[in-house]
C-alpha cells in the first residue's frame, strides 16, 4: 500500500497540479492539507473522475483536510480533533482504510512567537497528544500523517540558527513533537533515512527550491502495528518544481502486506 501526504496549498487553484501528480504517482491513499476552500467547493467530481473516493471537512479561506483513497470510498470515523469542542478549524479528519486507521492532519503554524497563535498551537498539539495516545491502545495499523509544521531537528531545516525563535522550530514545538514520537510512534522517513537532509517544503521567494534551503515539516508517524510493515519512505521532490505548484512536494510511504516476521531458524 502506498499511502501519501500532500500539503497542495489551495486544491481548486491548484487541481491541475494535484491531478497531474495523481495520475503519475498512483497512490492508494492520499492525505491533502490546505485545501482552502469550504465544505461544498471541494472538486469532489474531478477527483472520482481521477479514480479516486473521498472524505473531507473543508473550512472558507483557509485550511481543511482530506483523504483520498483509490478505487474505493474511505470509511469516515472522525472530522476534527477531541479535546475542545469550540475549535472549529478544519485541521483534522480520519478514516479507515483496508483495516488501517489513517488521521490526516494540519498542524497550527503558531506564528508569530509569542502570541496567541503560538499558544493555540501547543494546545493543539497536547490534544493530538492526548488523542494518539488512546489510538496506540487499540493496537491496530494507525498512521498519523500530514504537515506537521515543526522540524524536529536541525537535520530538518537549513541554517537552523535562523528559524530558534520561529514557532516551527521553538523548543516547545520541537518538545512536543518528541513527546508524542516518544508515545510509541515511528516518524518513517527519519527511520529508513536517518541522517539524510531531506526537506518536504521550500519558500516560495529567495530561490529557496533551487537553493534547496528547505524543510522537513510533513511527517508520518506510525503505531507500532503500521512500523512493521513500513517498506520504503520518500519524497517526490519533483513536484515542487513544477510551474504553478505547491511550495510542499508529496511525501510517501509503502507498506508490505504483511506485518514482516523474523524468519525462524530451522
Amino acid at each position: 500500500m502506498k499511502v501519501a501526504t500532500y500539503n497542495v496549498n489551495g486544491i481548486n487553484g491548484r487541481l491541475d497540479v494535484l491531478l497531474r501528480w495523481l495520475e503519475e504517482a498512483s497512490p492508494d491513499v492520499v492525505c491533502l492539507q490546505e485545501l482552502k476552500a469550504p465544505q461544498e467547493k471541494f472538486p469532489i467530481r474531478a477527483i472520482e473522475a481521477a479514480g479516486y473516493g473521498a472524505v473531507w471537512t473543508g473550512q472558507k479561506s483557509w485550511n481543511g483536510v482530506a483523504i483520498l483513497t483509490k478505487g474505493q470510498e474511505p470509511r469516515l470515523t472522525r472530522r476534527g480533533l477531541p479535546g475542545d469542542p469550540d475549535d472549529t478549524q478544519s485541521r483534522y479528519i480520519e478514516a479507515v482504510v483496508d483495516g488501517m486507521v489513517i488521521g490526516g492532519l494540519y498542524l497550527p503554524n503558531g506564528n508569530p512567537y509569542p502570541g496567541p497563535k503560538f499558544d493555540y498551537k501547543l494546545r493543539w498539539f497536547q490534544r493530538l497528544h492526548d488523542y494518539a495516545a488512546e489510538l496506540l491502545e487499540l493496537e491496530v495499523p494507525v498512521i498519523l500523517v500530514g504537515d506537521y509544521n515543526v522540524m524536529p531537528t536541525k537535520l530538518d531545516v537549513y541554517k537552523p540558527e535562523r528559524w530558534l525563535d520561529d514557532a516551527l522550530f521553538r523548543i516547545e514545538v520541537r518538545e512536543a513533537y518528541a513527546n508524542l514520537v516518544n508515545q510509541g510512534w515511528t516518524d518513517a522517513l527519519r527511520k529508513l533515512h536517518p541522517n539524510e537532509r531531506i526537506y518536504t517544503f521550500w519558500k516560495y521567494f529567495r530561490n529557496a527550491f533551487a537553493r534547496d534551503a528547505g524543510l522537513r515539516i510533513d511527517h508520518f508517524l506510525l503505531s507500532p502495528e503500521a512500523a512493521s510493515r513500513l517498506a520504503t519512505a520518500q519524497v517526490d521532490k519533483y513536484v515542487r518544481g513544477w510551474e504553478h505548484t505547491s511550495d510542499h512536494a508529496p511525501v510517501w510511504i509503502e507498506l508490505t502486506d504483511k506485518t514482516k516476521k523474523p524468519r525462524k531458524k530451522k
